[in-house]
């Protein structure tokens, strides 16, 4: 038995996949309809404790961006716990970053490039998506990122 691609492509970077967090209210992590998963937003955990602050103030863009990576790790946690394995992923289809940042800060795409990124290097072309960054004045538990997302998924 061979190990899957992905679990691959995550080793040669690297990375480990967190514990899926477990919802902080009245959701659920992952909802699967019509062949889509629809990711709820996911905070940014980092050794495991929550990255907090805001852009602008007390971060700086490259802790944004970690901050914006470690929630798309939570992401990929997510989808796994969900599907059972990420070779299920056909294609990240959006990702919502959403960037608790002062009025002034206007690097929010680069913040959430940290996502992005993270997405095209573990599934290469398909994980390319459509994206909105959002700068806003609070985040729930005060995060300095939440990232949701849009995933195609191939049947079980």
């Amino acid at each position: 038995m061979t190990e899957p691609e992905i679990e691959r492509r995550l080793a040669a970077l690297g990375l480990e996949l967190p514990a899926p967090a477990a919802p902080v209210a009245a959701y659920v992590p992952v909802v699967i309809a019509g062949g889509l998963a629809h990711v709820s937003g996911q905070l940014p955990f980092i050794d495991g404790r929550l990255v907090t602050g805001r852009l602008g103030e007390d971060l700086s863009v490259e802790d944004g961006a970690a901050a914006a990576r470690a929630c798309g790790l939570m992401i990929l946690a997510q989808l796994k716990a969900a599907l059972g394995s990420l070779e299920r992923v056909e294609r990240v289809v959006k990702l919502g970053a959403f960037v608790n940042s002062t009025g002034a800060f206007v690097d929010q795409p680069k913040v959430a490039n940290g996502a992005s990124e993270l997405m095209a290097a573990v599934f290469g072309d398909a994980g390319k998506h459509a994206r909105s960054a959002v700068g806003v004045p609070v985040l729930p538990l005060g995060a300095a990122v939440e990232v949701d997302a849009i995933v195609a998924v191939s049947p079980a």
